[in-house]
Parts: C-alpha cells; sequence; structure tokens
C-alpha cells in the first residue's frame, strides 16, 4: 500500500480498515487506484435486507450488498453529492453506490443512495453507521425512488416482503 501521492489519512485509515475489519463488512482498496475500494456488506439483521434470509437459514446462505467507494480528492473535508458515504464501519467518506440491485426508497436504480447526513450534514468526525441505519430504517419520505416510497407508504408489508425478496435475487450468497 506505498502511494505516495495519498494523504496520511486515506493511509492509515485503510491500514486501520484492513487490520481491523468490522463484523459483516468487506472492504479492500482497488491494487490499480487506492482511494477505490470494492465493498461487500451484510444487511442490519431484524430488516428486510438481513444478511440471513429466515427462509433460507437452514442452508447457511449470507446475502451480501456490493457497494463501491470513492474517495476524492476532498476528502475528508468536504460534503460531496448525494452519493456521499461515511460507510458503516466508521472510517471512510466518499462516494459510493450500491452495485447490488436493491428495493429501497432512498436507494435509486443506478445504486445512488440519499441519506442527510451524507449530503450536508458531514462532519470528519462522524462515527456512526448511517449505511445501516438507513437499511434498518428506510425513508420514504425523503426518496430517491419514488415508486418504491409509494409502494412502501402505502403498503409497507408488501413493500417489505419485496425488500426481501430483490435481498434473495440479487444479493449474492456467500
Amino acid at each position: 500500500m506505498a502511494n505516495s501521492n495519498l494523504p496520511r489519512r486515506i493511509i492509515k485509515e485503510t491500514q486501520r480498515l484492513l487490520s481491523e475489519p468490522a463484523p459483516g463488512i468487506s472492504a479492500s482498496p482497488s491494487e490499480d487506484n487506492m482511494r477505490y475500494f470494492n465493498v461487500m456488506i451484510l444487511g442490519p439483521t431484524q430488516s428486510p435486507y438481513e444478511g440471513k434470509m429466515k427462509y433460507i437459514s437452514y442452508c447457511g446462505l449470507l446475502r451480501v450488498f456490493k457497494l463501491e467507494l470513492f474517495l476524492p480528492e476532498e476528502y475528508p473535508m468536504a460534503a460531496l453529492s448525494l452519493s456521499v458515504l461515511h460507510l458503516c464501519f466508521s472510517l471512510f467518506m466518499g462516494q459510493v453506490r450500491f452495485l447490488t440491485k436493491i428495493y429501497h426508497p432512498n436507494i435509486d436504480k443506478l445504486g445512488r443512495i440519499c441519506l442527510d447526513i451524507l449530503k450536508d450534514k458531514w462532519s470528519p468526525a462522524y462515527r456512526s453507521g448511517p449505511i445501516q441505519a438507513l437499511l434498518s430504517a428506510p425513508n420514504p419520505d425523503d426518496p430517491l425512488s419514488e415508486n418504491i416510497a409509494k409502494h412502501w407508504k402505502t403498503n409497507e408489508a408488501e413493500a417489505v416482503e419485496t425488500a426481501k425478496e430483490w435481498t434473495l435475487l440479487y444479493a449474492s450468497g456467500a
């Protein structure tokens, strides 16, 4: 991980990420670009995106969501676009999107994320897990996907079942 063009904070946080991985999260920098990370997360328990689906738990399959994270030149000081995320492992703030298709009112079909802390409330000192919170409690009142938000508002139980089905279909088994 020798890249003298990177800020010390990125190098330090990448080393920390690799030496102290958070439960349910895997992230690795690209060999070609140390600002680009391949990320895999398990959905939070008791959510439609739960890592271990109840009806497949007998075979022990875990459902993994793939994301990509890019740390821009402004990292860690600038608040960025809708795609800005301080990931649930509390280390990075950058541009992120879901690569795995997901049925969620705050994530659009391109995988971009809508969460206010990712827009204008960012601080480098922020140390919690907004992506896990977002998956645990979708907010149809601040949507990126209007159709999914409408479904969530009009028939939440059916929308949750659809989210579970998409998780089973699109999140890879590990």
